[in-house]
């Protein structure tokens, strides 16, 4: 009668770490001498950093407090931060309709929504905006009515396109193209497995856009979303050329009235640099858990309808 021994628990880990794949096999990181050099260099470079904020007077840091929560710059946020929001939401609407319109089946179509995208990404938003702001120049009045009748309005053009209107329109209009392309590399990831299964049961083009498209193709299309929310947060710094009260001439207002420049400029970048990291968080943990189901969205089998019973059971 032979004895066999029970393997202990250091064998069975040591057994299970050599039958290991190498590519999930912990990695032991070996700190050599240029990575100690790097540290010193990048210690010494803070402390350089460091040393001259504090020393150099010219930077008025009294000045800076005494700003950072002025009302006007409050004022001058809170219209940066509702212009954000109005824009990635006009943009986003809009964008998904480009998009939709650029992977139709009918070809005008598709060459009018892919001009469309080629024109206000290959225009800087600078450009586009001035132009909307002088609208007025090219059509000072338009007419609203009912075709071959005399049932018409005009709208003074000049009245209606205000500085603010032209910031929305113009960055609507930018992000729209943008959010287009989103959009359409999201439809472009889904794999073709499921639009073919959709087709298999007799989906309409609404309802396989609206059922295993867009939500397949979220994993993509949300991260990238979320970065040019806060892109478009920086961005609207460019409707101050306008005369828009946004943060950037609030504070352009104030040092043009106490020639205080560079202070006032350091409170309008400590306020883009809060806002950026205060949504910099939630667009980490958005993309950490869209990393995870990326690689399951496309693996998913889209479910039977209802009223479709598998063949096995059938009466």
């Amino acid at each position: 009668m032979t004895s066999t021994t029970e393997p202990t628990r250091t064998d069975r880990r040591e057994t299970a770490g050599r039958h290991q794949d190498a590519t999930t096999k912990p990695r032991v990181h070996r700190r050599g001498a240029l990575e100690y050099v790097a540290w010193a260099a990048c210690v010494l470079l803070a402390i350089g950093v460091a040393r001259t904020l504090i020393t150099n007077e010219n930077f008025q840091w009294d000045v800076v407090a005494q700003y950072v929560t002025a009302e006007t710059v409050l004022r001058g946020l809170l219209m940066t931060v509702v212009l954000t929001i109005l824009c990635m939401t006009f943009g986003a609407l809009l964008g998904l309709l480009v998009a939709v319109l650029r992977v139709s089946p009918l070809r005008p179509v598709r060459i009018l929504a892919g001009a469309y995208v080629t024109f206000f990404r290959g225009t800087p938003v600078l450009v586009q905006l001035i132009f909307w702001f002088n609208i007025a120049a090219l059509y000072p009045h338009l007419a609203i009515g009912i075709p071959f009748t005399d049932v018409s309005q005009d709208i003074d053009v000049n009245r209606l396109i205000s500085a603010t209107t032209a910031a929305v329109v113009g960055l609507s209009l930018n992000q729209a193209a943008y959010q287009a392309e989103i959009f359409r590399g999201g439809f472009a990831s889904v794999d073709k497995g499921q639009i073919e299964a959709a087709d298999a049961l007799g989906m309409s083009r609404g309802t396989k856009l609206r059922r295993v498209i867009v939500p397949q193709s979220m994993p993509t299309i949300v991260p990238a979303t979320g970065n040019q929310f806060i892109g478009m947060f920086k961005e609207t710094s460019l409707v101050s050329v306008l005369g828009v009260g946004e943060l950037l001439m609030s504070v352009q207002l104030i040092y043009a009235r106490t020639y205080q420049t560079i202070p006032l400029l350091i409170v309008a970048c400590v306020w883009y640099l809060f806002m950026t990291m205060l949504l910099s968080y939630p667009q980490s943990k958005i993309e950490k858990k869209f990393s995870r189901t990326r690689e399951r969205a496309g693996n998913d089998p889209i479910p039977l309808p209802a009223q479709i019973a598998p063949m096995g059971d059938a009466k």
